[in-house]
């Protein structure tokens, strides 16, 4: 079986903390969300995965090499494919068309999750759903009577239903979904802002006699913007709990309360402070006589007098003086203790 991770999205409603960073490359829990996405797939698939296809933007060399790590890792074949311009998702997956051959999962990179991951090889593919409040921000799917999937509708503006697609999506034949994309795309079938849509593609296919049953989800987490990427920390460092027990050994903790669950990395260095529940400290990382809990901070920062919740801090930032929620991106510096 192979995965495909599209990717290449700017990821702007996360910024500032993608002017420098990918989305997906952004750490949960101490790890990139597309890592935890593919390990996900991988664990809870009983098939074995034998390739991972990144669909990335331009990245640079170093995201390509940490990409093809993170395929390694998991027992797998790399490989990186280009999407130059955002013309949709169905266009995103097509940049992968050498590798859509045989049993597929298709997971776009900005959504983790908690669900029943059964690849039903009766049917000829499985759409992964979460009831949602407000349907029309999503791709649904319509069910008849019998709950059968009878129609793919991107972003309704009439209700339809409320089940939403997260993004993720397994096709038995990869070969069948590529040929409907190149129909799409040679026949300039789009939606309203000139993007293909991956929506369209899975109708044409339900048209044609092929058969989707849908993937229960228990837990959908989104990694859109600031507020539900803390969110989203905060569940995951719940969820793997075990995972977060240990602190390394090269990090320096005195005079200070750790509450779990927390993921503190590799030479971090705590003093006079209390941190947790749901902190994430990246490798390098200082915090001294500060109160932080619920907050996601990334790598070789500096948190000084700091009384931070909900708030989400990038790489290299440097933060003195006393706030509350707050969102800093890589190499920025607040100081609150020089004012003048």
């Amino acid at each position: 079986m192979k995965i495909i991770i599209p990717m290449a999205g700017r990821g702007s409603r996360l910024r500032p903390h993608t002017l420098t960073v990918p989305k997906p490359l952004i750490p949960i829990g101490g790890k990139p969300i597309v890592q935890r996405l593919a390990e996900d797939i991988t664990k809870l698939s009983d098939q074995k995965v034998d390739e991972i296809a990144f669909i990335i933007g331009d990245f640079g060399s170093e995201v390509e090499k940490n990409l093809l790590e993170i395929a390694e890792k998991l027992g797998a074949k790399g490989t990186i494919y280009h999407q130059d311009e955002p013309l949709g998702t169905a266009h995103a997956v097509w940049m992968a068309k050498d590798s859509l051959t045989g049993p597929v999962v298709v997971a776009f990179a900005d959504t983790l999750f908690r669900a029943d991951f059964d690849l039903d090889m009766s049917s000829d593919g499985v759409v992964w759903v979460k009831a949602v409040d407000d349907p029309s921000a999503f791709g649904v799917v319509k069910l008849d009577q019998y709950g059968v999937i009878t129609d793919f509708v991107e972003k309704p503006k009439e209700f339809v239903s409320n089940l939403a697609i997260i993004g993720i999506y397994f096709f038995k034949d990869g070969d069948g979904l590529k040929e409907e994309i190149r129909n799409i795309i040679e026949n300039d079938i789009r939606v309203k802002g000139g993007e293909y849509q991956l929506t369209d593609a899975l109708r044409h296919m339900y048209q044609k006699g092929k058969k989707f049953t849908l993937g229960p989800v228990d837990e959908w987490m989104d990694c859109g913007n600031k507020t539900v990427t803390v969110q989203t920390n905060a569940k995951i460092l719940e969820f793997e709990k075990q995972e977060f027990e240990n602190i390394p050994s090269s990090s320096k903790i005195s005079s200070s309360l750790i509450i779990p669950p927390c993921f503190i990395g590799e030479n971090v260095t705590i003093e006079n402070s209390k941190v947790g529940p749901y902190v994430s400290l990246g490798n390098g990382t200082k915090v001294i006589s500060s109160n932080i809990h619920n907050s996601l901070i990334q790598e070789n920062c500096i948190i000084e007098h700091g009384n931070l919740a909900d708030s989400m801090i990038g790489n290299n930032a440097e933060y003195y003086g006393v706030a509350r929620n707050l969102s800093l991106g890589d190499y920025s510096v607040l100081d609150f203790k020089n004012k003048d």
